[in-house]
């Protein structure tokens, strides 16, 4: 049976109001009553042949692509083949389930894993049992050639143009794939940076786009869980909005990920590329 189209079950990432807006006028404050839009989050358990895996908190949309690509950056599957079906459940107040039919041994393994994950909006490595499986190891990629600078401007200035929900809203975090030129290919938001990057991979494996000549860019931070994703899937540069962690270099590093940080308008740092010493 078919899953039920994501607009139907929960809506486009926003929920309009009604605010009280409090502005200051010459030497006196004003309140006025107006429509505005505010963002949608609630928590989405991600099920595996049955079994409740991980719950997060995230927007609503884009569900698909936030199953498939958050269960390839955990390495729960390697291959969207492995997953066999997914359905959208929706219950209302409580919540989304994404139920996954997904390959036997991908489930064995998962079971041995022993891991049963509750997710904030903001988190990544809730719920891990142990340090072993934080700071499991990468995979080597190899190095991709840097993105220039104006290729890395072109994109941030589409990032603004983008944006659909964050300009109603304020609260979303966005990740999206550029091509060689810095042209915005695919973007994904959510109000947590992890979900935006996870429904980014989801969607770039589901479209079958060449990751071989882009970059992503992300309007976040650049921490470890964030290398940790874009290594796995492969991205071969990622440039951030805002600053990077000492882990997340030393993650990149290893793992041939260039990283470039702090990308604002006229300004851009590079942590790491192919060609570093």
């Amino acid at each position: 049976m078919a899953a039920p189209k994501r607009d139907e079950l929960a809506g486009n990432g926003y929920q309009p109001v009604i605010i009280r807006a409090r502005e200051r006028q010459d030497d006196r404050w004003v309140q006025r009553t107006l429509p505005d839009s505010v963002s949608q989050e609630c928590p989405v358990a991600l099920v595996y042949n049955g079994i409740s895996h991980a719950v997060m908190m995230a927007t609503p949309t884009d569900l698909e692509d936030f199953a498939l690509g958050f269960s390839l950056s955990e390495r729960i599957v390697t291959e969207p083949s492995q997953i066999f079906e997914t359905e959208i459940v929706d219950h209302g107040e409580q919540g989304i389930e994404l139920q996954m039919h997904i390959h036997g041994a991908c489930a064995n393994a998962l079971k041995l894993a022993q891991r049963n994950l509750i997710g904030p909006t903001g988190c990544g490595l809730c719920g891990k049992v142990t340090l072993e499986q934080i700071r499991r190891p990468l995979p080597t990629r190899q190095s991709r050639p840097l993105p220039g600078p104006e290729q890395v401007q072109t994109a941030l200035t589409g990032l603004d143009q983008h944006q659909r929900l964050q300009q109603l809203t304020g609260t979303m975090h966005a990740a999206c794939w550029c091509d060689s030129e810095g042209r915005i290919q695919l973007l994904r938001e959510d109000v947590g940076r992890h979900n935006a990057l996870d429904k980014l991979v989801g969607a770039l494996r589901r479209a079958g786009h060449d990751r071989c000549d882009g970059f992503a860019l992300v309007s976040s931070r650049g921490s470890y869980e964030m290398v940790a994703k874009a290594a796995e899937a492969d991205l071969g540069t990622l440039v951030t909005v805002s600053g990077v962690t000492a882990m997340a270099i030393r993650d990149a590093r290893q793992a041939g990920l260039n990283l470039i940080g702090f990308a604002r308008r006229g300004r851009q740092v590079i942590y790491t590329s192919g060609d570093s010493a």
